[in-house]
């Protein structure tokens, strides 16, 4: 096996090979104009829905050499030792704590545990959370398990960022998810329920949404706004997921 070296390694391919994918909107979004379109995402049966937390996409990326990296969606942001770190949303002086306390378990491979940070002073949606701009909160969403990561990280740029938004990214199934959370002390965001069903309309998702949603349930304090963003489907094995938010309906239906 190849030993990792993070100082020898290639961070721009780190960085592409541990983003988070972009998620397809429940139904399709119309490239004229931003609005939804009645094509709905098919799921082959059960689905889970959590809610969609609108905070900043936040990575630990633990690392096979015992190193790990903090980064937004974008950016890589801190590596472990550094004594220094971008400031960004508040990214690294809240989650470095749990890259810490993570990386003490990892026995090997890449591994990256995503979290929605919000709150604070994270985003227009701050005040929806919490009134306090110095409280923070994060929930666990996802956790990408990539222990083949040898020859991914030889790949040039253009082949891992089409890997990567072609889910070939290796996710946890929703039970592993859980058991992964539960042992990293982590929070997941919101379960609201299963289904074998989902409506079909645009109107009928909206309606969903207003009586499965009404709040947000990650609310910090009692004085928050506590409107929520929408919610994320996915089956349980993690192999269909898409997002239905509050504004993509509510702009759709008052257009007609």
């Amino acid at each position: 096996m190849t030993r990792f070296d993070l100082r020898a390694a290639d961070l721009r391919a780190v960085n592409s090979l541990t983003k988070y994918p972009s998620i397809p909107t429940y139904h399709e979004l119309d490239p004229r104009n931003g609005g939804l379109l009645e094509s709905a995402t098919a799921f082959p049966g059960e689905v889970i829905a959590t809610e969609k937390v609108d905070g900043t996409n936040s990575r630990l990326v633990l690392l096979p050499d015992g190193n790990y990296l903090i980064g937004s969606r974008e950016e890589l942001l801190l590596a472990r030792g550094d004594l220094i770190g971008n400031p960004s949303q508040g990214i690294v002086e809240q989650l470095r704590p749990v890259a810490d306390r993570l990386i003490a378990g990892h026995t090997g491979g890449v591994h990256v545990y995503f979290l929605e940070l919000y709150g604070g002073k994270v985003g227009g949606a701050a005040k929806q959370y919490t009134t306090d701009p110095a409280h923070f909160g994060w929930r666990l969403f996802d956790v990408m398990l990539l222990n083949d990561w040898e020859e991914a990280l030889t790949w040039p740029q253009a082949q891992i960022s089409a890997w990567r938004e072609a889910a070939g990214q290796p996710y946890a199934t929703e039970e592993q998810l859980t058991t992964l959370a539960a042992e990293a002390g982590l929070d997941l965001t919101p379960r609201l329920f299963r289904t074998d069903a989902l409506p079909e309309t645009i109107a009928d998702m909206q309606a969903l949404l207003a009586e499965r949603l009404p709040a947000t349930l990650v609310a910090l304090d009692e004085r928050a706004g506590g409107r929520a963003e929408g919610i994320v489907f996915r089956s349980p094995d993690r192999k269909v997921i898409a997002k239905a938010r509050f504004q993509d309906y509510a702009r759709t239906l008052k257009r007609r």
